[in-house]
């Protein structure tokens, strides 16, 4: 339900994140190890290494990414709320996704479908909704891509 930054050996170069991202009410997305991450927030990207400022900060609908050794994962988040502090991090979501399990043309198929409902809105209620849901479409579009 948190994710959490152990430093190993800072001065070693040996970082070690370990990460329970409680993304939904029902399920733990990712619960490994990391070196960095990445997060979007309303006020922009954030990278999250060990020793970080304490903040707490509104996550955006957007992509996390994290880093493993050499390798990224990227998952795409549907807003909620970040703390970072004595070296852990705790991230808890609306909902998530890891860019590896979205299906691309389902992806493609619901961002086709937000662009034509924002168009056809009515409305400042409707024009809001279509609005978050064109960029929920796009964030999982966009973490797909990320991987690819």
């Amino acid at each position: 339900m948190a994710c959490h930054i152990f430093i190993l050996s800072w001065h070693e170069f040996m970082i070690s994140m370990r990460c329970y991202f409680v993304l939904t009410p029902n399920r733990i997305v990712w619960d490994s190890e990391g070196k960095e991450i990445i997060l979007s927030t309303n006020s922009g990207q954030i990278g999250v290494l060990p020793n970080h400022a304490p903040i707490a900060t509104a996550v955006d609908i957007g992509i996390l990414r994290i880093r493993l050794n050499d390798q990224w994962l990227t998952m795409a988040l549907m807003g909620g709320f970040a703390r970072i502090g004595n070296n852990e991090i705790t991230i808890l979501v609306n909902d998530a996704e890891k860019g590896s399990d979205i299906d691309p043309q389902e992806a493609q198929q619901a961002l086709e479908i937000a662009e034509a409902n924002l168009r056809k809105a009515e409305g400042k209620r409707q024009t809001i909704e279509a609005n978050l849901a064109l960029r929920r479409a796009r964030t999982r579009v966009e973490a797909i891509n990320a991987i690819s």
